[in-house]
């Protein structure tokens, strides 16, 4: 009988504590935009085993994932958004 007295008192405890909190003005975490992780080409092969400098050269082309362009045209440099590469990889990659 003690035990259960003891348990309902740390109960009514923990009620009250979360009353408090729930009264208290929650304020939104301020949180700093994600920086992407971007990749050369030859970073994406390198990182995934069996993925070929085409296939990531098609995957833009296709805007299947995100990418920019370091430079001016068409010359510039394509760089990779790492999160969206393995993204798409993983929808395609259904088990």
């Amino acid at each position: 009988m003690h035990k259960k007295t003891e348990i309902i008192e740390q109960i009514k405890i923990l009620l009250a504590m979360l009353e408090n909190t729930m009264t208290e003005e929650i304020k939104p975490a301020v949180t700093e935009p994600a920086i992407p992780i971007l990749l050369t080409i030859q970073e994406c092969t390198e990182m995934i085993e069996g993925l070929k400098p085409n296939t990531v050269r098609q995957l833009v082309k296709q805007d299947k994932i995100r990418y920019i362009r370091a430079g001016e045209g068409s010359r510039g440099k394509i760089l990779v958004n790492k999160d969206s590469l393995i993204g798409y990889l993983q929808s395609v990659m259904q088990y």
